[in-house]
């Protein structure tokens, strides 16, 4: 691996830092109020400036590999600018059009989407016009095993008719949410992993309810649309609404959480940088004791930890960038794992030394650490628990050992 930025990955990384410090940050204390003052799960008005700023700036659907649809660059040259953008995960990422759940929906549709199913929303998506959801997780089966959904699509006639119940639905609160992503199961008596499917359901189907916006850690979570909680009573979609074939859900949903979990963990990098950032910033400026904070012995110990496990996680965030850019998403499934178990870790840690820094403004609205944590905290679930991800690596481990028979 050559660690040395390309001559575009540096362009464009000059370009993103600057935004950043010129626009992004100074717009937090706006888009807060904005949350806190408007319609409940609305986006703020600011959102649509800093996104028309965005595309004069060319900083435009970076996320997406596919030159076709986005800027066409690797998983290695993403990194640093999606690390970057986790600097301020509320607003940067959406700002980029790159925010959770409507990039790894974007890039199911160009990779799995028939030509009349990215024309109608792909296209709108990759310009901010729409936004969607996601419905995989559901509240009756312990979805850590995806295996597990009960939500029912069968086939009837040219349709396809969905009952279930879903929540952490990411996106479904956003009023912009015009189509969601639906898995759940078409043959209920097929072979484990080829008994789900994939359908695109518009939000405004007879049937489909949103019954209420999921708080996480008592945050409304905006920027990534909200998560609801959402029903399908005999919905009724066309056939053509299938997302490739019957029984291609499983492999779907797991080509479209790889990209996913990467694209977290280096935005969760830049959470802990900025948290490292405010740690030290406020170490200098506080007294205790007699001396300042930063001469406590203590204190000092937080900060090179934490300088240190940032560095580990991102050398492996970037091995797996790399490794998926040259043997794929399946060559690098260890390390995917690996970092979704690790980074998610290491920001929580970093986050919280920040937030016991500050004392009690740690843990309020005056700075972003609380919100940081809450984050950091919700993606040691989302994408598979730690739990699922350290099993799996375990049995991938032992295979390599196993006595032959």
């Amino acid at each position: 691996m050559d660690f040395g930025f390309d001559p575009r990955t540096a362009e464009l990384h000059e370009a993103v830092h600057d935004f950043l410090v010129e626009r992004i940050l100074p717009a937090e204390p706006t888009h807060a109020e904005q949350v806190t003052t408007g319609p409940a799960w609305s986006r703020p008005s600011i959102m649509a400036e800093l996104q028309a700023e965005a595309r004069e700036r060319d900083l435009w659907n970076l996320f997406l590999p596919d030159p076709r649809y986005g800027a066409g660059l690797t998983n290695l040259q993403y990194a640093p600018l999606a690390e970057l953008t986790g600097r301020s995960p509320h607003l940067a990422p959406e700002a980029l059009n790159c925010a959770a759940p409507d990039t790894g929906n974007m890039e199911l549709l160009a990779e799995f989407g028939s030509p009349k199913q990215r024309e109608r929303w792909l296209t709108p998506l990759l310009a901010a016009e729409i936004r969607s959801a996601f419905c995989m997780t559901e509240p009756e089966v312990a979805s850590s095993d995806a295996t597990n959904i009960a939500t029912r699509i069968r086939r009837d006639g040219d349709a396809y008719v969905v009952d279930g119940r879903k929540w952490w639905s990411s996106g479904a609160m956003d009023p912009r949410c015009e189509i969601f992503i639906v898995m759940g199961k078409t043959d209920p008596d097929a072979p484990r992993h080829r008994q789900q499917s994939m359908l695109l359901v518009p939000r405004d189907t007879p049937g489909v309810t949103v019954h209420r916006g999921l708080t996480v850690f008592g945050y409304s979570d905006g920027s990534h649309g909200g998560h609801a909680e959402v029903s399908f009573d005999g919905v009724r979609v066309p056939a053509e609404n299938l997302i490739g074939g019957e029984g291609d859900g499983f492999a779907i949903a797991q080509a479209r959480l790889g990209p996913g979990r990467i694209h977290h963990c280096m935005r969760l990098i830049g959470m802990a940088e900025r948290a490292l950032e405010l740690l030290c910033r406020r170490v200098h400026e506080r007294v205790a004791f007699g001396r300042p904070l930063a001469e406590q012995g203590v204190v000092r110990e937080w900060i090179a930890e934490s300088r240190v496990r940032i560095e580990q996680a991102r050398l492996l965030v970037l091995k797996t960038a790399w490794l998926m850019d040259t043997v794929g998403n399946k060559g690098a499934h260890t390390e995917i794992q690996a970092i979704k178990i690790a980074t998610p870790a290491m920001a929580e840690w970093v986050i919280d030394k920040a937030i016991q820094a500050y004392g009690g403004a740690g843990v309020s609205q005056d700075t972003p650490l609380a919100a940081l944590w809450a984050g950091a905290r919700t993606l040691r679930l989302a994408d598979g628990p730690d739990e699922v991800h350290r099993a799996s690596l375990a049995r991938r481990e032992l295979r390599r050992w196993a006595p032959s028979e």
